[in-house]
């Protein structure tokens, strides 16, 4: 059986979770019918909205069921930038880290290239942190012509966990709406959504152990983001579209398990993770941790994130011999995997470009076991004596 070690891509989904989705999926029932069996899948829909905004501490009002993470960042990014702009039309520009998964930078190149937006690029450190006297910088610019800021509340390639506090007080004292990517931090570091101030997070469900193709996004009741569909109405009139009893079933379930679960669990896969992360340069010394990694520290990096460099070698050759080893793991973000070029996350942390191509995303979830990090150990340096000749090899044809 191979050891999965790509929990950050998605993971495992809880037992109760299946059940709960089986048990809706046995029912008949439109959550927008009147009739009796529409009600009673409205009922659930409702009862789940309401346990989800009661593990995440925010008003049952501001959930907002949606297919997942990209579109809740869509809808974030694309939908205030309109709604602001129909407020102002002076309000052309975005302030976003340049960290941020693609989900995000897409749709700000969007805007970009076919509504004239400008933007305003926050650069991480060395460590992978947006500084918060970035983003003071980009706002001294002149904030009235700013419709949006984001930054994401912890990094899905490196893991370094960011600021998000301090960025969204900075931007509510300025008046402006402050959006975060929260789809990897749910689960592994606290989320007190209540006192962080953010007027937009995103969030999903197959990354805490719950459905494929469902997620929500957190909106304030002072936001009004314009909707990207149309149709029946749902979801506040932002998001149209017959809902998903099932899955919003198995979504609440999954959502109140992580944040019952975890304080435990972030404890336990730190204590993975710094082994897998200091067995692993104690076997190469040559390697080295991208972000900023402490034995221990439960903070500034997600608990279940190793993000290794490997010198000499090719990423996609790696995660190749070790996949035949029985190790699955990645080289960086799933919604990038095939495409042959460096991490625009480890280029914007400084990292050369030929480095950059020599990295392995290894990520610890509720599965995860010393025996799984033994696996992997066990494998590493044969896979990277193998990758290394073959790129010697390359170099030497091209040559």
């Amino acid at each position: 059986m191979s050891v999965y070690l790509d929990h950050a891509a998605t993971t495992t989904v809880l037992p109760e979770v299946v059940a709960a989705v089986a048990e809706q999926m046995a029912q008949t029932g439109n959550a927008s019918s009147l009739h009796s069996s529409g009600r009673r899948a409205r009922r659930v829909v409702e009862e789940s909205r309401e346990r989800i905004a009661d593990a995440l501490r925010v008003r049952p009002s501001e959930v907002v069921f949606t297919s997942g993470g990209t579109e809740s960042d869509n809808l974030a990014v694309k939908g205030t930038y309109a709604a602001r702009r129909a407020e102002d039309p002076r309000r052309t520009r975005l302030v976003v880290s340049g960290i941020e998964h693609h989900a995000v930078l897409d749709p700000v190149l969007h805007l970009v290239e076919q509504h004239g937006a400008r933007v305003t690029w926050l650069e991480p450190d060395a460590d992978g942190l947006v500084p918060v006297a970035a983003l003071e910088e980009a706002l001294a610019q002149g904030p009235d012509d700013v419709a949006l800021v984001s930054l994401m509340w912890a990094n899905n390639e490196v893991g370094t966990v960011q600021p998000v506090a301090e960025a969204a007080a900075l931007a509510r004292e300025h008046g402006i709406p402050f959006h975060t990517d929260a789809v990897q931090a749910l689960g592994q570091v606290p989320l007190p959504l209540d006192e962080v101030g953010a007027d937009l997070v995103a969030l999903t469900g197959h990354k805490i152990g719950g459905p494929l193709g469902v997620g929500l996004l957190v909106i304030g009741r002072d936001q009004r983001p314009v909707p990207l569909t149309h149709g029946g109405g749902q979801e506040r009139q932002l998001r149209s579209g017959t809902l998903d009893v099932p899955s919003i079933a198995g979504l609440a379930v999954a959502v109140e398990h992580a944040v019952r679960h975890q304080e435990e669990e972030s404890r336990r896969l730190v204590a993975l993770r710094d082994r897998l992360i200091g067995e692993a340069l104690a076997l190469d010394p040559t390697i080295e941790v991208s972000g900023w990694w402490r034995p221990g520290d439960r903070t500034r990096r997600l608990p279940g994130n190793a993000h290794l460099r490997v010198p000499g070698c090719d990423g996609d050759s790696l995660l190749y011999l070790l996949d035949a080893a029985g190790v699955e793991c990645s080289t960086g973000s799933a919604c990038q995997a095939g495409v042959p070029q460096p991490s625009h996350v480890l280029l914007a942390m400084g990292v050369d470009e030929t480095d950059a191509r020599g990295s392995l995303r290894l990520t610890l979830g509720r599965t995860s076991t010393d025996e799984d990090v033994t696996a992997f150990l066990r494998a590493l340096c044969p896979a990277v004596e193998r990758a290394r000749r073959a790129r010697a090899a390359s170099g030497r044809r091209v040559g």
